[in-house]
């Protein structure tokens, strides 16, 4: 499972977290990474438009991906 959420950072450097009940108890592996280097998310109209371009070859690649599953290997 991974969550992602922006934070700000504040002067003295620390933050409180309050990890959610569905994160199981033990190590985790925390990442920082400034803002600056994540990519920005596309509007949802051209993430659909995106989606709608591209849905016939999805939909195949879908179709190929469940036959293999199908071939009890």
């Amino acid at each position: 499972m991974t969550i992602i959420q922006t934070v700000e950072i504040p002067a003295n450097r620390r933050l409180i977290i309050d990890v959610p009940h569905e994160i199981p108890t033990g190590s985790v592996i925390l990442t920082f990474t400034p803002s600056s280097g994540i990519k920005k998310r596309m509007p949802e109209a051209d993430e659909i438009e995106l989606l709608n371009r591209n849905a016939e070859r999805l939909s195949q690649e879908t179709l190929d991906v469940l036959s293999y599953q199908n071939l009890g290997i």
